[in-house]
């Protein structure tokens, strides 16, 4: 009689046990008090133990950090420090507070990279707060995460869903999925938000994508037209069209005019989610809207960019990826920020590549990002 057998599934299973094991002895041994002394003390692991002590370190401590830069982005300190240090008490004049600020705020943004001390008495600006200086995107989005904060001041009640009217779903009130009867004021903080962070993603995109070979490009989603507006200066010869919420087409229509687009710039009101898109371009651009959708509701967006693109025609889709490695911090970011707004997700290009299948695109391909963090860029052809 022969030997059984031996399945695929078996011995995947095996291994996966053996492994299961020899990870729960490396936990074991990470978690034994004796041996993070011995390590900390050991010449050949002392660096990997101060390492993962100091990450662990920042995690505890992630809150503290976050609100030293806010604090700094509320006071305008780099503003302040953009042509010349100062000392302590030069800026607690400026700032009417106490100098006692110099032992708690400044130390603290020192020590984070976002000032420097310059010599003994003056501090300027660090590597971390330079890129702030004049940036209202970064300031805004800074701001913004006070609102993040609250909704995760008990992280466990929100993730059980006893938290369900959060600032951030009041904040986007688009994310019930309800999106008629919303008037000016309903969309006016996030639309400045958005506006204020386009100029980089938009930056990111054309970098990775040249529009030179096509003629109309549409803005789904386009909010008051910081987009195009970035469009139309890399391709004056481009026809440009923004679909947005009829409210915030409003404020596109008055940004194109007030910057001499209006004949080659047109914004027209609707809902991406019920109604059709205009089908006379050929580049449309999804930039940050599926990421804030359900699998469902995306795929009925991508089957609305495709009936309305002509044969031929590209879609760019452009938002944070979920990612392995290192920048895999776009997952535990966008997990709880779109756990608190309600409803969307960060997914990984093979996800996004399944929905623009089921939607009928062809020829999905990844293109290079200088700076995939704030933005990954997909070509999808129809």
């Amino acid at each position: 009689m022969g030997q059984p057998a031996v399945t695929p599934i078996a011995v995947k299973k095996t291994g996966g046990a053996w492994l299961d094991r020899l990870f729960a002895a490396r936990d074991r041994l990470i978690g034994s008090a004796r041996f993070q002394r011995w390590a900390a003390a050991f010449p050949l692991t002392r660096g990997v133990a101060r390492k993962h002590e100091r990450a662990l370190f920042d995690l505890c401590a992630g809150f503290v950090y976050s609100q030293t830069l806010l604090a700094c982005v509320r006071l305008k300190l780099f503003d302040m420090l953009r042509n010349n240090p100062l000392t302590p008490s030069e800026l607690a004049v400026r700032l009417t507070l106490p100098l006692d600020f110099h032992d708690s705020t400044l130390k603290a943004a020192a020590a984070l990279g976002l000032l420097s001390r310059r010599g003994d008495d003056r501090y300027g600006l660090g590597m971390l707060g330079a890129p702030l200086v004049g940036d209202p995107g970064i300031a805004a989005m800074v701001e913004h995460h006070s609102m993040l904060y609250t909704d995760l001041h008990d992280p466990v009640a929100l993730l059980r869903g006893e938290k369900r009217d959060t600032r951030l779903a009041q904040y986007w009130p688009y994310a019930d999925g309800q999106t008629s009867g919303l008037d000016v004021e309903d969309i006016a903080a996030y639309t400045a938000l958005m506006s204020a962070s386009q100029p980089h993603v938009a930056a990111e995109v054309l970098d990775a994508y040249s529009l030179s070979r096509h003629r109309h490009l549409l803005d789904v989603g386009g909010g008051d037209g910081a987009f195009l507006s970035v469009a139309a200066a890399r391709a004056p010869h481009l026809q440009l069209s923004l679909f947005d919420l009829p409210p915030v087409a409003a404020k596109a229509s008055a940004r194109f005019l007030a910057e001499g687009l209006a004949g080659r710039a047109k914004a027209i009101g609707g809902d991406f989610l019920r109604d059709s898109l205009p089908d006379d371009a050929d580049v449309i651009t999804l930039v940050r809207i599926v990421l804030d959708h359900s699998d469902a509701t995306a795929l009925s967006i991508l089957k609305g960019v495709q009936r309305a693109l002509a044969p031929g025609g590209v879609l760019l889709l452009a938002e944070p990826m979920s990612r392995s490695g290192a920048d895999a911090v776009t997952d535990a970011y966008f997990g709880l920020y779109l756990f608190a707004m309600g409803r969307g997700r960060a997914r990984t290009f093979d996800e996004l590549s399944a929905l623009l299948r089921q939607a009928g695109f062809t020829h999905i391909r990844l293109l290079p990002s200088r700076r995939p963090l704030l933005t990954s860029i997909i070509q999808a052809s129809v």
